[in-house]
């Protein structure tokens, strides 16, 4: 935040995610209880304003993602501050002359801004912070996000509720918030364009399909896209639904729906805060699944927290009597945790999409995902909708929509088996075991590379797939895909069985076949030279079959060392057995990874690189 790469991003950001809200809040305010307009009864005004607003993020963001790829960013959020400038102005005018037609426009152009600023967002933090960055980048802007949209309803309801002036000092706040967000971008460094020679396709349908044909080459990526937009759905579904929620559920009256649309907000900051606590510096995409879950646990106790609330007041609950009235805590919690969950569900997904999207491509995809997102808000409306139309009450659409969301959770779990393994990882390396890894930016970001480590216990790969920042293939003993659970989890991850030549030459061949593939793919294989796993926590010999890899594809090679795993749960103990004696060295046992420099593949011999493991187990 004290940096110019990204605090001036930070405030323009924030400063433009807070006006669009106040100014939304304010006008739906307006022609709710003080203006009466016959086209736009007061029961539908927010409905009205809110479609508004999205329209153009399904009409133009794939407009907005080529531009953010053809320009310079730098240029391109100063352009579409000095919009937001002028639209700030054209609503002071429509505000003091009550003109409403001028203040739907305004929304309809606040939303434009928006659509444009959303894909320049989330390509210009790639190319200011490292890799390691990523995650806690994402995890600030998210939290400024939500922190500016919670500050903007409050504000503008607060403006608003002047007596007399009160659309005058509105008018007056937005234009200042739109002025100090042009003097923000001021101050952004140079941000060169991803494709200059980009020819910019107009057909915002075809060029939509094409940018979500290019993310779907990437399986990660194109299933992250959607799990990003499943969670907007899931926020959709509960932010639209908190007007209800406090007055027929709760008895509350506004303050209690401000109370918890701040609960929420506050939530959905920390959680995202959290990741860059949680993750190491690195993209850890582990986080999702335990997000996903969480959502699903506190939508779901949140619905039986409703059912045992005291009954209706006589007048509506004040601020302070719904805080003291019992049950409310645990409403107000669960709100908050969810919200948590859907932060720590949300940032490790946008920085992956970062991370893996073709960085000439990175603001498209950006913009596809954002059509995506207002898809599945639009989905969201018209099924909560359709729920309540039916007789379903606010707990349980609140019910359906947790349960909905373990059943999507699962789904892109098993497609993409990176979440869950990573997952996996993060468990084991948050309770079994409390992990430390040393020389983290030696693992490639890119490029096939070969990694060599010693063999300790069941869980060396889980362990290595936790802290490398891409997925690793494994040429593993095929003896291990018997062992129960973990053989799912490794024929989950795509690992190479590998036999003894003796035993089973054509399953010999087809494994070098595979690892090598692996890498002419510029992917990273993993294999542990030692042939099984230690029995006495000595390094054994290494056996020569990573030479027969390296003469088909000489890519460079990376050493790397387990440490303080023997004598743990996972490994053998004296008589060979693993797996026999639970916690045996309690929780939080600590381990470490530490990665060595790379060799070129012409000075590799298996007897240098023992060596080379050794010094790193030293």
């Amino acid at each position: 935040m004290g940096q110019r790469r990204f605090a001036p991003f930070f405030w323009t950001q924030f400063l433009g995610a807070a006006n669009d809200n106040l100014f939304k809040f304010a006008f739906t305010m307006i022609v709710t209880f003080q203006l009466s307009v016959s086209w736009m009864p007061p029961a539908q005004a927010g409905l009205v304003i809110g479609a508004v607003f999205i329209l153009p993020f399904v009409l133009f963001s794939a407009t907005a993602g080529q531009l953010a790829d053809k320009l310079d960013k730098r240029g391109l959020m100063r352009a579409i501050k000095n919009l937001e400038v002028f639209i700030m102005a054209l609503a002071a005018w429509g505000l003091y002359t009550q003109q409403v037609a001028v203040l739907l426009a305004c929304i309809f152009l606040l939303g434009l801004h928006s659509t444009f600023f959303g894909p320049v967002k989330y390509a210009y933090m790639p190319q200011h912070l490292a890799a390691e960055e990523l995650t806690g980048g994402n995890g600030m802007v998210e939290m400024g996000t939500f922190v500016a949209i919670l500050a903007g309803n409050l504000v503008g309801g607060a403006l608003i509720a002047i007596p007399g002036d009160g659309p005058h000092y509105v008018a007056w706040a937005g234009l200042a918030l739109a002025v100090a967000g042009r003097l923000a971008a001021q101050a952004l460094p140079p941000t060169p364009a991803s494709d200059a020679g980009l020819t910019v396709n107009w057909n915002p349908v075809s060029e939509t399909w094409r940018n979500l044909h290019i993310a779907h080459q990437s399986l990660v990526v194109f299933r992250s896209l959607l799990g990003i937009s499943w969670m907007w759905f899931v926020g959709a579904v509960f932010l639209g639904n908190f007007p209800a929620f406090a007055k027929d559920v709760l008895h509350g009256n506004e303050q209690v729906a401000s109370l918890l649309l701040a609960v929420f907000s506050v939530g959905i900051a920390l959680g995202s805060l959290a990741c860059e606590m949680l993750s190491r510096r690195m993209v850890e995409i582990g986080l999702v699944p335990l997000g996903a879950i969480g959502m699903t646990v506190f939508a779901v106790d949140l619905y039986f927290a409703c059912q045992g609330l005291p009954p209706a007041p006589a007048a509506a609950y004040g601020l302070g009597a719904f805080v003291a009235a019992p049950g409310h805590l645990r409403v107000m919690a669960d709100l908050a945790l969810l919200a948590a969950c859907a932060g720590l569900y949300s940032v490790p997904m946008y920085a992956l999409i970062q991370l893996r999207a073709q960085a000439t491509h990175r603001a498209r995809i950006i913009a596809a995902n954002n059509i995506l997102n207002a898809l599945f808000m639009i989905g969201a409306s018209l099924s909560a909708g359709l729920l309540l139309s039916q007789g379903a009450s606010v707990p349980e659409l609140f019910l359906f929509v947790g349960l909905a969301n373990a059943v999507v959770g699962a789904y892109i779990f098993l497609v993409v088996p990176e979440y869950l393994l990573r997952f996996v990882a993060f468990v084991l390396s948050h309770t079994v075991y409390r992990l430390r890894l040393h020389g983290a930016e030696r693992i490639p970001t890119e490029g096939a590379a070969l990694l060599v480590c010693n063999h300790v216990s069941f869980i060396d790969a889980v362990l290595l797939m936790g802290v490398s920042p891409r997925p690793v293939r494994f040429l593993m003993d095929h003896r291990i895909f018997k062992t129960p659970v973990l053989g799912w989890l490794f024929r989950l991850a795509k690992a190479i069985p590998i036999a003894p030549q003796k035993e089973d030459p054509q399953a010999y061949e087809r494994a070098f076949a595979a690892a090598e593939q692996v890498l002419r793919e510029g992917d990273l294989l993993a294999i542990f030279p030692e042939g099984g796993i230690t029995r006495d926590g000595t390094l054994q010999p290494f056996k020569g079959g990573l030479m027969k890899i390296l003469d088909a594809q000489p890519v460079p090679v990376v050493p790397m060392a387990l440490k303080n795993l023997w004598g743990s749960f996972f490994s053998r103990i004296e008589g060979g057995q693993a797996m026999v004696k639970p916690f045996r060295r309690g929780l939080f046992s600590p381990v470490e990874v530490v990665v060595g420099e790379a060799v070129a593949p012409s000075s590799v011999t298996p007897e240098t690189l023992q060596a080379r493991v050794q010094e790193l187990l030293a």
